[in-house]
C-alpha cells in the first residue's frame, strides 16, 4: 500500500505523520520504504541520526516519482511518502503513485483553505485513477480549544471524509524526533496511542 501524507500548506506535521506512520507499520513487522520528497529532505536528516533504522528511507524529491516509484516497491508491504509543500509538479507525481493521500491540517482556517487546494489536486488525479483514496486528519491538536473542537464543523464543506483519530500537539514528538527517535520508542504515552490509533483507521480504508 502506498500512503502519501500531503498539503500545500508547510507546517503541517506531514513528516512528522510519515515517519510515524512508517515507524508504526515497521512494528508490525511490514517491510517499509519512506520515501522523502520533499526538497528540504527533513525525514532524511531524521533517518540519518537513527544508528539501526527500523525501516528504509530515500529522498526523491522529483516530479518523476510516479514513472520511478514501480522500481522501488518490489521488496516492501508498505510505503509511505512525505510530501512537499508548494511543490505542484512534485504534488501530482506523488498523488498519481498513491493508493492514499493523506492531508493533515492542523485546527485553524488557514489550514482549511489550504487543504481545500491538495483535494482539488487529488479530484484531478481521480479522473485517471478512481480508486484513489483522499482522507483528511487532524494533527497537532490542542485539546480544551475551542477551535479544536470546531474544526469538524468547518471540514464539512471539503467534501473529503476526515478520520476520527486526531493527533495532538505534544512535546514528545518534537523530543523524540531530535534524537533520530519516535515516539513509539518512548513506552506507552498519548502520543504513541495516536499514532497507533491513526495507522489502524489508515489500513481499514482498504
Amino acid at each position: 500500500m502506498i500512503y502519501a501524507f500531503l498539503n500545500q500548506k508547510g507546517g503541517v506535521g506531514k513528516t512528522t505523520l510519515s515517519i510515524h506512520t512508517a515507524a508504526e507499520l515497521a512494528r508490525r513487522k511490514r517491510r517499509v520504504l519512506l520515501i522523502d520528497a520533499d526538497p528540504q529532505g527533513s525525514a532524511l536528516a531524521w533517518s540519518n541520526c537513527r544508528d539501526q533504522p527500523a525501516f528504509t528511507v530515500v529522498g526523491m524529491p522529483k516530479a518523476t516519482l510516479h514513472q520511478e516509484i514501480e522500481l522501488m516497491v518490489g521488496d516492501y508491504d508498505d510505503v509511505v511518502i512525505d510530501g512537499p509543500p508548494r511543490v505542484a509538479g512534485v504534488a501530482r507525481s506523488i498523488i498519481l503513485a498513491a493508493d492514499i493521500v493523506v492531508i493533515p491540517i492542523q485546527p485553524s482556517p488557514m489550514d482549511v483553505w489550504a487543504a481545500a487546494e491538495t483535494i482539488d489536486l487529488v479530484r484531478d488525479a481521480q479522473v485517471y485513477k478512481p480508486n484513489l483514496k483522499c482522507v483528511l486528519t487532524i494533527n497537532r491538536k490542542i485539546a480544551s480549544t475551542a477551535i479544536g473542537r470546531d474544526v469538524r464543523k468547518a471540514l464539512i464543506e471539503l467534501e473529503t471524509p476526515v478520520l476520527n483519530t486526531d493527533v495532538g500537539q505534544r512535546v514528545a514528538f518534537a523530543e523524540s524526533a531530535a534524537i533520530g527517535s519516535t515516539v513509539l520508542d518512548l513506552g506507552r504515552n498519548k502520543a504513541r496511542k495516536e499514532i497507533e490509533k491513526l495507522v489502524n483507521e489508515l489500513r481499514r480504508q482498504f
